[in-house]
């Protein structure tokens, strides 16, 4: 018998987390999440350019139009409202 520790496995739920962020330089981004596909339902309408949501706070970043920041990032506008997010796969 050897004393090696097991390790528990991750579940995989289907739920999305609390927060999640395409931005790669986020605390908040999970490229595993992301890759499964992750849809938004902001006030009952479905919405494809979502940068970042939070569920528990209620708010979206969206970019606005086309600027950028000084470092090439989108500048994003915070709405707020009912957040809704399920796995598309």
């Amino acid at each position: 018998m050897t004393d090696t520790p097991e390790t528990p496995e991750t579940p995989i739920t289907d739920t999305p987390p609390d927060r999640l962020s395409v931005n790669p330089r986020s605390e908040f981004h999970d490229w595993e999440l992301l890759r499964r596909g992750v849809g938004i339902r902001f006030n009952g309408t479905e919405r494809t350019n979502v940068e970042e949501y939070c569920i528990s706070e209620g708010w979206i970043r969206v970019a606005a139009g086309k600027s950028l920041d000084r470092k090439g990032n989108p500048l994003t506008i915070k709405l707020t409202g009912t957040v809704e997010a399920w796995f598309k796969s």
